[in-house]
């Protein structure tokens, strides 16, 4: 009897567990982009100046885009943003920068603000292309355009930066890659067999030329110090590594983060302010 018993929760621990594992496969997306669908227009969010540019996509898809032109002589910060939300609650974000100066361009990820379709690593990676080529297209040169990405989106802005010629990078709470913060948060489950949208940092930053600045929080209990550090080693120089005392994974401009953008600019480019 008491060998059935094991045998059986055996089998019932291994059949909840291949359930586990399914569903982790079907739901992953669920677990990695948290989008609100809603459409606000750059006036309803308080942003002056700002434009909504609809950037049709080859596959029939439409991304709702905000875009505040720069100052002249000053560089525009193709930005992509996090995993929660969508421009809306970027707003603030984009007034900052804006006022101090730089151009703002950002993209809605598919599923969010508004834009159609679904996100993937794939989807976003081309929709990010496809705003750059959309900037210099309507005359800002590579030397004007920065890099921009903010947790979810530094992966973003790394492939799109090992693909496109930029005048620097600025990645805020990144990671090395996807993969390995799923298996710190799941890691009894076969993550290298399951995952879908890998956003493999660490595999493409090698490959970028420019000024690199990356930030991070010492108390961000989303992403870890130690997966920022490893894509700073994987990097070429130039590259600069900030950690923020106190800083988390959202707030990082509450603690200065702006300031050394500014510094970080005005060091490596021409007319980057302040």
């Amino acid at each position: 009897m008491i060998v059935r018993g094991i045998i059986w929760i055996a089998v019932l621990a291994a059949g909840l567990y291949a359930v586990s594992c399914l569903g982790l496969y079907l739901f992953q997306r669920h677990l990695l982009y948290f989008p609100d669908p809603a459409h606000y227009t750059p006036e309803q969010a308080g942003l002056a100046g700002v434009q909504e540019i609809s950037l049709a996509t080859p596959d029939g898809e439409r991304l709702a885009a905000w875009y505040k032109p720069a100052r002249p002589g000053a560089p525009v910060l193709l930005y992509f943003h996090g995993n929660g939300g969508g421009l809306y609650l970027r707003r603030e974000r984009i007034e900052a920068l804006a006022s101090a100066g730089y151009g703002v361009f950002m993209p809605g990820y598919r599923g969010y603000s508004g834009s159609t379709g679904s996100p993937s690593e794939n989807a976003l990676i081309a929709d990010g292309l496809l705003a750059y080529d959309y900037l210099n297209a309507h005359g800002v040169a590579p030397s004007q355009i920065v890099l921009y990405g903010e947790s979810l989106g530094t992966g973003v802005a790394a492939q799109v930066a090992s693909l496109r010629q930029v005048s620097a990078v600025v990645l805020e709470a990144p990671y090395s890659s996807i993969a390995a913060e799923a298996k710190a948060h799941y890691g009894i489950f076969p993550i290298d067999w399951l995952l879908f949208d890998r956003f493999d940092s660490a595999a493409h930053i090698g490959r970028i030329n420019a000024p690199l600045l990356i930030m991070h929080g010492s108390q961000d209990g989303v992403i870890s110090a130690s997966s920022a550090h490893a894509l700073f080693d994987a990097a070429k120089e130039p590259k600069e590594y900030a950690e923020f005392q106190g800083g988390g994974h959202n707030d990082l401009f509450d603690f200065g983060a702006l300031e050394l953008i500014q510094r970080f600019l005005a060091k490596h480019l021409a007319g980057g302010l302040p």
